[in-house]
């Protein structure tokens, strides 16, 4: 092995080898409980997809050993190759309709009371996909009294229409996450648009007044501080009320490589930053994700 690789363990046991070593920040043991397997095959019991698995998250064990999982909708296979994502790249198969009760059975078995959907970005459905997130969320909002729904949706193409589809289904946090700088969109996510990222917030916003607005940034691919600030001015400018600073970490051998490893101290003063400008939530730290703060809603 080179001195800049290191070895990589899946969570299905086999090894990779990829990547320049992590500082010790971003090295966490294996971990391994009964709780996790019987997450995971819940998950599997209900064919369901989550973003942990799917997206190869980092914090996947720590989320499972809560019982807690991000459910994908429509499929494991995206219409967008973006170079950071681990998600399948294809054509996918039509939307189940049986999808929804099968995550409402999965969240009644899990007790989650705070349930975050995201889903792959379906650019060959006519509607984007829009119609079965409104299905998805009628379902659970017809079952459950006072659970949380956070969906974390693809841009839509800043489509008004296709958006008040989603926004007119009672959601508690509209999420979409831009990703990264504006200089950088062309490279990190070739088949989406800077501009139309900050369109679609702004649209749900004024959809919604009411419920908050969420977006996320991936550090570490080769951005400038002066360009995160930016962006997050940006998001501010389009009413985002909340936002997420994470360290990006390479999925994949193929996928783009870390350009650097954020100090947990830069990421503080990030998230002071972010409060100054006027978010009202802010999680900032190496290992944050945009539903990684669902664990304190779902175990408190």
């Amino acid at each position: 092995m080179m001195p800049n690789e290191e070895i990589l363990r899946s969570d299905t046991g086999e090894i990779a080898t990829f990547g320049i070593a992590k500082p010790a920040w971003l090295r966490r043991g294996i971990l391994s409980s009964e709780k996790i397997e019987n997450t995971r095959r819940l998950l599997r019991n209900f064919s369901l997809n989550t973003v942990c698995e799917s997206a190869k998250c980092p914090n996947l064990c720590e989320c499972f050993d809560k019982g807690i999982a991000t459910f994908i909708i429509m499929g494991s296979v995206c219409t967008r190759g973006c170079g950071f994502c681990a998600v399948k790249k294809g054509k996918p198969e039509m939307p189940d309709p049986d999808e929804s009760s099968r995550i409402y059975e999965a969240v009644r078995a899990l007790h989650l009371r705070y349930v975050v959907i995201t889903s792959v970005t379906r650019d060959d459905l006519a509607d984007g996909g829009a119609g079965h997130y409104a299905d998805v969320v009628s379902y659970l909002r017809g079952r459950q009294d006072g659970l949380k729904i956070e969906i974390l949706a693809p841009d839509f193409g800043a489509n008004e229409e296709l958006l008040k589809i989603v926004c007119n289904t009672k959601i508690d946090v509209f999420a979409h996450n831009i990703d990264t700088v504006r200089r950088l969109y062309k490279s990190v996510k070739p088949k989406s648009d800077y501009e139309t990222s900050l369109m679609a917030l702004k649209i749900a916003k004024t959809l919604s007044k009411n419920v908050p607005t969420k977006s996320g940034l991936m550090l570490g691919l080769g951005e400038t501080e002066k360009e995160i600030l930016t962006a997050m001015k940006e998001l501010r400018d389009v009413g985002c009320d909340m936002i997420t600073l994470g360290q990006y970490l390479r999925p994949a051998a193929d996928r783009l490589e870390e350009r650097e490893f954020i100090l947990p101290k830069t990421f503080e003063k990030y998230g002071e930053i972010a409060y100054n400008l006027g978010f009202t939530t802010v999680s900032s730290g190496p290992f944050v994700r945009s539903s990684y703060h669902i664990a304190c809603f779902n175990t408190t």
